[in-house]
Protein backbone atom coordinates (compact mmCIF):
# COMPACT_ATOMS: atom_id res chain seq x y z
CA UNK A 1 0.00 0.00 0.00
CA UNK A 2 1.16 3.75 -0.76
CA UNK A 3 2.13 5.55 2.52
CA UNK A 4 -0.60 7.87 3.26
CA UNK A 5 0.09 11.10 3.91
CA UNK A 6 -1.16 10.99 7.65
CA UNK A 7 1.08 8.50 8.36
CA UNK A 8 3.49 10.74 6.79
CA UNK A 9 2.85 13.84 8.89
CA UNK A 10 3.02 11.55 12.06
CA UNK A 11 6.16 9.87 11.30
CA UNK A 12 7.77 12.84 9.44
CA UNK A 13 11.06 12.61 7.32
CA UNK A 14 13.78 13.45 9.69
CA UNK A 15 14.46 15.98 11.78
CA UNK A 16 11.46 18.72 11.87
CA UNK A 17 13.52 21.25 13.16
CA UNK A 18 13.32 24.99 12.57
CA UNK A 19 16.99 26.22 12.43
CA UNK A 20 20.91 25.37 11.60
CA UNK A 21 22.16 22.42 9.82
CA UNK A 22 21.59 19.07 11.54
CA UNK A 23 23.50 16.12 11.16
CA UNK A 24 21.85 12.66 10.25
CA UNK A 25 21.98 9.68 13.06
CA UNK A 26 25.05 7.38 12.74
CA UNK A 27 27.81 9.74 12.45
CA UNK A 28 29.44 11.39 9.19
CA UNK A 29 25.82 11.26 7.95
CA UNK A 30 24.86 14.03 5.38
CA UNK A 31 23.75 17.11 6.88
CA UNK A 32 20.19 18.23 6.60
CA UNK A 33 18.47 21.89 6.30
CA UNK A 34 15.50 23.98 6.08
CA UNK A 35 13.70 23.60 3.63
CA UNK A 36 12.57 27.66 3.10
CA UNK A 37 10.29 28.37 5.17
CA UNK A 38 8.19 25.00 5.74
CA UNK A 39 9.68 23.45 8.96
CA UNK A 40 11.15 20.42 7.31
CA UNK A 41 14.65 19.32 6.87
CA UNK A 42 16.05 17.57 3.72
CA UNK A 43 19.42 16.10 2.75
CA UNK A 44 22.01 19.04 1.77
CA UNK A 45 22.87 16.48 -1.41
CA UNK A 46 19.92 15.39 -3.52
CA UNK A 47 19.08 12.61 -6.18
CA UNK A 48 18.58 13.33 -9.32
CA UNK A 49 15.56 11.75 -11.01
CA UNK A 50 16.31 11.66 -14.81
CA UNK A 51 19.72 10.08 -13.98
CA UNK A 52 18.11 7.73 -11.91
CA UNK A 53 16.36 6.38 -14.68
CA UNK A 54 19.36 6.38 -16.96
CA UNK A 55 20.87 3.50 -14.46
CA UNK A 56 21.69 0.36 -15.79
CA UNK A 57 18.56 -1.45 -15.07
CA UNK A 58 15.67 -1.57 -12.29
CA UNK A 59 17.73 -3.27 -9.97
CA UNK A 60 20.30 -0.77 -10.21
CA UNK A 61 18.54 2.03 -9.40
CA UNK A 62 17.14 0.09 -6.50
CA UNK A 63 20.37 0.11 -5.26
CA UNK A 64 20.90 3.30 -5.73
CA UNK A 65 17.99 4.44 -4.24
CA UNK A 66 18.93 1.94 -1.14
CA UNK A 67 22.30 3.21 -0.18
CA UNK A 68 21.66 6.97 -1.03
CA UNK A 69 18.74 6.28 2.08
CA UNK A 70 21.00 4.74 3.97
CA UNK A 71 23.47 7.22 3.91
CA UNK A 72 21.00 9.84 4.80
CA UNK A 73 19.96 10.94 1.51
CA UNK A 74 16.10 12.25 2.00
CA UNK A 75 15.39 14.26 -1.04
CA UNK A 76 14.82 12.53 -4.81
CA UNK A 77 14.20 14.39 -7.55
CA UNK A 78 11.60 13.56 -10.81
CA UNK A 79 9.51 14.85 -13.42
CA UNK A 80 6.56 13.10 -14.77
CA UNK A 81 8.21 13.08 -18.39
CA UNK A 82 11.60 11.83 -17.32
CA UNK A 83 12.06 8.74 -19.65
CA UNK A 84 8.74 8.80 -20.71
CA UNK A 85 7.77 8.22 -17.13
CA UNK A 86 10.36 5.24 -15.85
CA UNK A 87 12.30 7.16 -14.07
CA UNK A 88 9.04 7.75 -11.20
CA UNK A 89 8.06 4.49 -11.62
CA UNK A 90 11.42 3.27 -10.80
CA UNK A 91 11.86 5.46 -8.23
CA UNK A 92 8.26 4.65 -6.75
CA UNK A 93 9.27 0.72 -6.67
CA UNK A 94 12.54 1.26 -4.77
CA UNK A 95 10.75 3.89 -2.09
CA UNK A 96 8.13 0.69 -1.47
CA UNK A 97 8.17 0.69 1.88
CA UNK A 98 10.34 3.31 2.76
CA UNK A 99 8.21 6.64 1.56
CA UNK A 100 7.92 7.91 4.79
CA UNK A 101 12.18 8.36 5.43
CA UNK A 102 11.68 10.14 1.32
CA UNK A 103 11.21 14.16 0.70
CA UNK A 104 9.89 13.00 -2.71
CA UNK A 105 9.45 15.38 -5.39
CA UNK A 106 8.30 15.04 -9.43
CA UNK A 107 7.21 18.10 -11.56
CA UNK A 108 4.17 18.47 -14.20
CA UNK A 109 5.06 19.08 -17.53
CA UNK A 110 2.22 21.28 -18.93
CA UNK A 111 4.42 23.48 -20.92
CA UNK A 112 1.40 25.85 -21.49
CA UNK A 113 -1.40 23.27 -21.38
CA UNK A 114 -3.79 23.55 -19.24
CA UNK A 115 -5.18 22.84 -15.45
CA UNK A 116 -6.71 19.77 -16.33
CA UNK A 117 -3.98 18.19 -18.29
CA UNK A 118 -1.67 19.08 -15.35
CA UNK A 119 -3.75 17.71 -12.61
CA UNK A 120 -3.97 14.36 -14.92
CA UNK A 121 -0.24 14.28 -14.82
CA UNK A 122 -0.19 14.88 -11.24
CA UNK A 123 -2.55 11.63 -10.52
CA UNK A 124 -0.31 9.67 -12.95
CA UNK A 125 2.74 10.66 -10.93
CA UNK A 126 1.17 9.54 -7.67
CA UNK A 127 0.15 6.09 -9.37
CA UNK A 128 3.59 5.42 -10.82
CA UNK A 129 5.62 6.67 -7.45
CA UNK A 130 3.27 4.33 -5.50
CA UNK A 131 1.63 7.31 -3.24
CA UNK A 132 -0.99 9.31 -2.23
CA UNK A 133 0.68 12.40 -1.95
CA UNK A 134 3.73 14.62 -3.37
CA UNK A 135 5.97 16.55 -0.67
CA UNK A 136 6.86 18.77 -3.52
CA UNK A 137 5.16 19.60 -7.07
CA UNK A 138 6.88 21.80 -9.21
CA UNK A 139 5.97 23.08 -12.65
CA UNK A 140 8.86 21.75 -14.93
CA UNK A 141 11.54 23.63 -17.48
CA UNK A 142 10.76 27.13 -17.43
CA UNK A 143 12.79 27.86 -19.97
CA UNK A 144 10.95 30.13 -22.84
CA UNK A 145 10.39 33.85 -22.26
CA UNK A 146 6.52 32.86 -22.24
CA UNK A 147 6.25 30.78 -20.25
CA UNK A 148 5.38 32.66 -16.70
CA UNK A 149 2.83 34.18 -19.17
CA UNK A 150 1.53 31.07 -20.14
CA UNK A 151 1.61 29.67 -16.77
CA UNK A 152 -0.48 32.12 -14.96
CA UNK A 153 -2.45 32.18 -16.97
CA UNK A 154 -6.45 31.62 -16.39
CA UNK A 155 -6.58 27.69 -16.10
CA UNK A 156 -2.85 27.26 -16.34
CA UNK A 157 -0.17 25.55 -14.27
CA UNK A 158 0.13 27.81 -11.31
CA UNK A 159 -3.90 27.26 -10.56
CA UNK A 160 -3.42 23.40 -10.78
CA UNK A 161 -0.55 24.06 -7.99
CA UNK A 162 -2.80 25.69 -5.54
CA UNK A 163 -5.87 22.91 -5.97
CA UNK A 164 -3.75 20.14 -5.63
CA UNK A 165 -2.46 21.72 -2.29
CA UNK A 166 -5.81 22.40 -1.07
CA UNK A 167 -6.54 18.99 -1.98
CA UNK A 168 -3.47 17.72 0.15
CA UNK A 169 -1.89 15.92 -2.82
CA UNK A 170 1.13 17.99 -2.70
CA UNK A 171 2.47 19.69 0.82
CA UNK A 172 4.49 22.05 -1.15
CA UNK A 173 4.66 23.80 -4.72
CA UNK A 174 7.52 25.53 -7.14
CA UNK A 175 8.86 25.88 -10.03
CA UNK A 176 12.35 24.57 -12.16
CA UNK A 177 14.29 25.90 -14.81
CA UNK A 178 17.70 26.27 -16.28
CA UNK A 179 18.00 28.59 -18.97
CA UNK A 180 18.19 32.33 -17.75
CA UNK A 181 17.86 34.15 -14.51
CA UNK A 182 15.32 36.83 -15.80
CA UNK A 183 12.65 34.64 -16.43
CA UNK A 184 12.92 33.12 -12.61
CA UNK A 185 12.67 36.57 -11.86
CA UNK A 186 9.27 37.14 -14.23
CA UNK A 187 7.97 33.99 -12.71
CA UNK A 188 8.64 35.75 -9.31
CA UNK A 189 6.72 38.77 -10.11
CA UNK A 190 3.45 37.42 -9.63
CA UNK A 191 4.17 37.00 -5.64
CA UNK A 192 2.64 33.12 -6.15
CA UNK A 193 3.03 31.54 -2.55
CA UNK A 194 5.70 29.39 -4.45
CA UNK A 195 7.30 27.13 -1.90
CA UNK A 196 10.81 26.07 -3.52
CA UNK A 197 12.67 27.10 -6.66
CA UNK A 198 15.10 25.00 -8.43
CA UNK A 199 17.98 26.57 -10.88
CA UNK A 200 21.29 25.96 -12.09
CA UNK A 201 24.41 26.77 -9.12
CA UNK A 202 27.73 25.91 -9.95
CA UNK A 203 31.05 28.03 -9.59
CA UNK A 204 31.37 29.14 -13.22
CA UNK A 205 27.58 30.42 -13.22
CA UNK A 206 28.68 32.96 -10.78
CA UNK A 207 30.51 34.57 -13.52
CA UNK A 208 27.38 34.16 -16.44
CA UNK A 209 23.76 35.00 -16.61
CA UNK A 210 24.01 34.31 -12.99
CA UNK A 211 21.41 32.56 -10.87
CA UNK A 212 23.20 32.85 -8.00
CA UNK A 213 23.96 36.70 -7.98
CA UNK A 214 20.25 37.39 -8.96
CA UNK A 215 17.62 34.80 -8.34
CA UNK A 216 19.35 33.21 -4.86
CA UNK A 217 19.17 36.92 -2.92
CA UNK A 218 15.55 37.16 -3.98
CA UNK A 219 14.61 33.38 -2.87
CA UNK A 220 16.52 34.42 0.34
CA UNK A 221 14.66 37.27 0.45
CA UNK A 222 11.26 35.32 0.26
CA UNK A 223 11.92 32.52 2.49
CA UNK A 224 11.59 30.30 -0.78
CA UNK A 225 13.98 27.09 -0.32
CA UNK A 226 16.69 27.24 -3.44
CA UNK A 227 17.16 24.11 -4.68
CA UNK A 228 20.35 23.81 -6.71
CA UNK A 229 21.17 21.67 -9.27
CA UNK A 230 23.96 21.13 -12.37
CA UNK A 231 26.52 21.62 -10.48
CA UNK A 232 29.20 20.00 -12.80
CA UNK A 233 28.01 21.67 -15.56
CA UNK A 234 24.64 18.97 -16.47
CA UNK A 235 26.85 16.32 -18.48
CA UNK A 236 29.76 17.51 -16.49
CA UNK A 237 31.50 19.69 -19.13
CA UNK A 238 33.18 21.94 -17.44
CA UNK A 239 34.99 18.83 -15.34
CA UNK A 240 35.94 16.82 -19.24
CA UNK A 241 37.55 20.05 -19.97
CA UNK A 242 39.57 20.87 -16.87
CA UNK A 243 38.37 23.41 -15.58
CA UNK A 244 37.01 22.09 -11.85
CA UNK A 245 37.39 18.44 -10.28
CA UNK A 246 34.17 17.03 -9.31
CA UNK A 247 35.05 17.30 -5.84
CA UNK A 248 35.63 21.60 -6.15
CA UNK A 249 31.92 21.31 -8.15
CA UNK A 250 30.31 19.73 -5.92
CA UNK A 251 31.44 21.36 -2.48
CA UNK A 252 31.19 24.66 -4.45
CA UNK A 253 27.33 24.02 -5.06
CA UNK A 254 26.91 22.44 -1.75
CA UNK A 255 28.57 25.61 0.44
CA UNK A 256 25.93 28.24 -1.41
CA UNK A 257 22.81 29.37 0.86
CA UNK A 258 20.32 26.07 -0.49
CA UNK A 259 18.30 23.72 0.99
CA UNK A 260 19.70 20.61 -1.41
CA UNK A 261 21.85 20.22 -4.14
CA UNK A 262 20.23 17.83 -6.71
CA UNK A 263 22.65 15.64 -8.18
CA UNK A 264 22.78 13.05 -11.42
CA UNK A 265 23.67 10.01 -9.81
CA UNK A 266 22.88 7.16 -12.50
CA UNK A 267 25.61 4.49 -10.90
CA UNK A 268 26.73 3.15 -7.73
CA UNK A 269 29.97 4.62 -8.34
CA UNK A 270 28.78 8.25 -9.19
CA UNK A 271 26.58 7.67 -5.80
CA UNK A 272 29.95 6.88 -4.01
CA UNK A 273 32.14 9.87 -5.21
CA UNK A 274 29.50 12.31 -4.13
CA UNK A 275 29.12 10.58 -0.71
CA UNK A 276 32.59 11.37 -0.47
CA UNK A 277 32.05 14.82 -0.70
CA UNK A 278 28.37 15.25 1.42
CA UNK A 279 29.46 12.66 4.53
CA UNK A 280 30.08 14.97 7.12
CA UNK A 281 30.13 18.24 4.55
CA UNK A 282 31.73 21.21 5.73
CA UNK A 283 31.10 24.39 3.87
CA UNK A 284 33.64 26.05 1.83
CA UNK A 285 35.32 29.16 3.38
CA UNK A 286 34.33 32.22 1.43
CA UNK A 287 38.19 33.28 0.68
CA UNK A 288 38.35 29.55 -0.94
CA UNK A 289 34.87 29.80 -3.21
CA UNK A 290 36.00 33.78 -4.28
CA UNK A 291 39.39 31.82 -5.65
CA UNK A 292 37.38 29.25 -7.47
CA UNK A 293 34.80 32.04 -8.49
CA UNK A 294 37.99 33.86 -9.85
CA UNK A 295 40.03 30.86 -11.13
CA UNK A 296 36.38 29.85 -13.15
CA UNK A 297 35.95 33.06 -15.05
CA UNK A 298 37.38 32.42 -18.31
CA UNK A 299 35.75 29.17 -18.82
CA UNK A 300 32.60 30.85 -17.87
CA UNK A 301 32.59 34.12 -19.64
CA UNK A 302 31.00 32.71 -22.74
CA UNK A 303 28.72 30.37 -21.42
CA UNK A 304 30.86 27.33 -23.52
CA UNK A 305 30.31 24.66 -20.61
CA UNK A 306 26.84 25.48 -19.11
CA UNK A 307 25.55 24.64 -22.46
CA UNK A 308 22.04 24.34 -20.55
CA UNK A 309 21.80 28.11 -20.65
CA UNK A 310 23.69 28.77 -24.48
CA UNK A 311 22.12 26.09 -26.48
CA UNK A 312 18.77 23.80 -26.67
CA UNK A 313 21.10 20.85 -25.82
CA UNK A 314 18.51 20.25 -22.47
CA UNK A 315 15.76 21.66 -23.74
CA UNK A 316 12.92 18.76 -23.20
CA UNK A 317 11.25 17.54 -26.10
CA UNK A 318 7.98 17.89 -25.21
CA UNK A 319 8.53 21.48 -24.50
CA UNK A 320 10.11 22.27 -27.74
CA UNK A 321 6.72 20.96 -29.40
CA UNK A 322 4.30 22.79 -27.45
CA UNK A 323 6.18 25.92 -28.24
CA UNK A 324 5.85 24.86 -31.90
CA UNK A 325 10.11 24.84 -31.68
CA UNK A 326 12.12 22.53 -33.78
CA UNK A 327 12.99 19.40 -32.16
CA UNK A 328 16.56 19.67 -30.50
CA UNK A 329 17.84 16.67 -33.58
CA UNK A 330 16.67 19.37 -36.19
CA UNK A 331 18.91 22.65 -34.54
CA UNK A 332 22.33 22.76 -34.81
CA UNK A 333 23.02 23.12 -31.60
Amino acid sequence: MPASRREFLAAGAGPLLFGGTTMAQNGQQIPQRQLGRTGVQVSALGLGGYHLGSAEDEQQARRIVDEALDAGINFFDNAWEYHEGRSEAWLGSALKGKRNSAIVMTKVCTHGRDRKVAMQQLEESLKRLQTDHLDIWQIHEVVYENDPDWIFAPNGAAEALAEAKKQGKVRFVGFTGHKDPSIHLKMLSHDFPFDTVQMPLNCLDASFRSFETHVLPELQKRGIAPLGMKSMGGSGEMIRKGAVTPSEALRYAMSLPVATTISGIDSIEVLHQNLEVARGFQAMPATEMSSLRERSRSYAADGRYELFKTTVKYDGKIGREQHGFHSVEEMPL
